[in-house]
């Protein structure tokens, strides 16, 4: 074990609740409970864990979520209109400025194909029952040209909506810890947790430093999930799914209006994804080919992108449920105990800290957020 000097506890009984994972999710729901709970713990297998948080595009993403369940795509806009509030409060507590922005997002369409199978998706979309549908504008290349100068030849034109936005994910996640010592949240680095027992009401959670308690815990520990989740009587069926991404140089401010794809970050860089490969744990693996395709698409999108030089690219890896959306679920043989996981830990950040912390620091997941469980695979609990 390395000799690394760790933060000392503030609280060194039981704790209220400890949240098992400190990503942005798990950091983000952290920060919420600890709004109401006054004694609350992290403990992380720190930057040794396949940290999705820090391979993050940065989307605070509204447009095409929900196919097949328009109750996510009602989270994701709640999440999106409370983000302004979440930023303004992590700047205000840890000077930290996360740039979130909400000045609309672009999909891009290079093809009279990718034009006709937008318009069937996005209308197929917004005709679901159940659907609150938002509004959403088909632009034609002129259009687009006057919103964002210099497209490609290629591009026939975009589908634009105004609630999407962006935020910086690395600072994002930097304020969340900070918050922790502002907040006086426990966070316990290097604490992989091997081990949950549930003992006459209470969460007894054995890491590789020692043993916390807790009246609650709350996993979201991504991958981790599916092996932690079993010894609390929860079937969590995420796997890994791999995305690389293109880092460019810094130049001057280009491009205002972030595309799905595509975009420039507070500091002047640019970003190019993302692909979804189906390649196990391979997270820090990248590929010439799908480099290639990533580069190619943006070169088409923006030719001016040719003469910015490549700084870097990398793969992390996402946490994907069987149907893409997320699962939030209490143990009903372990209660108390609480699952957490998601692909869109950027997205649904504000969500996470501002409505669902409130919900598992009051107890129980109210009857709206059961289409989230994983009961909805046919899968019974682990006895």
């Amino acid at each position: 074990m390395l000799d690394v000097k760790l933060p000392e506890p503030v609280h060194t009984g039981v704790y209220d609740a400890a949240v098992v994972g400190g990503g942005l999710v798990g950091a983000s729901i952290a920060y919420g409970l600890r709004r109401t709970l006054d004694h609350v713990t992290v403990v992380d297998e720190g930057d040794v864990a396949y940290r999705a948080s820090r391979g993050n595009f940065g989307l605070v993403w509204v447009q095409s979520k929900g196919m097949g369940k328009p109750q996510y795509s009602a989270w994701t806009r709640a999440s999106a209109s409370h983000w302004a509030q979440f930023a303004q409060e992590l700047m205000e507590k840890t000077g930290v400025d996360v740039h979130h922005e909400q000045l609309g997002g672009l999909h891009i369409l290079l093809s009279e194909e990718e034009k006709q199978a937008r318009i069937r998706f996005m209308t197929e979309l917004m005709d679901q029952p159940g659907m609150l549908p938002y509004d959403w504008k088909l632009l034609d290349r002129q259009e687009l040209a006057d919103m964002v100068p210099g497209i490609g030849p290629d591009v026939c034109g975009a589908s634009w909506t105004s609630i999407d936005g962006t935020a910086n994910p690395l600072k994002l996640l930097r304020a969340l810890h900070t918050s922790f010592s502002a907040d006086q949240i426990d966070y316990r680095p290097m604490h992989g947790v091997v081990k949950i027992d549930h003992i006459d009401g209470l969460f007894h959670i054995h890491t590789t430093r020692g043993a916390v308690r807790a009246a609650k815990v709350v996993l979201a520990a991504g991958l981790g999930n599916k092996t932690l989740g079993e010894q609390l009587g929860l079937h969590i069926p995420v796997r890994p799914q791999r995305g690389q991404i293109i880092a460019l140089e810094r130049t001057r401010p280009l491009l205002r209006t972030p595309m799905a794809t595509l975009r420039q970050m507070d500091e002047g860089t640019w970003l190019i994804g993302d692909s979804q490969e189906e390649a196990g744990f391979a997270d820090q693996q990248t590929g010439l080919p799908i480099l290639a395709t990533l580069a190619d698409r943006a070169v088409r999108t923006l030719p001016a992108l040719r003469d910015v030089r490549v700084v870097r690219s990398w793969a992390a890896l996402r946490v994907m449920s069987p149907d893409g959306y997320p699962i939030y679920q209490e143990s009903r043989s372990c209660p108390g105990a609480f699952v957490v996981t998601c692909h869109s830990g950027v997205t649904l950040a504000a969500a996470h800290a501002l409505l669902l912390a409130p919900m598992i620091a009051g107890g129980s997941l109210p009857v709206e957020m059961a289409p989230f469980s994983a009961e909805r695979f046919h899968v019974p609990e682990i006895a």
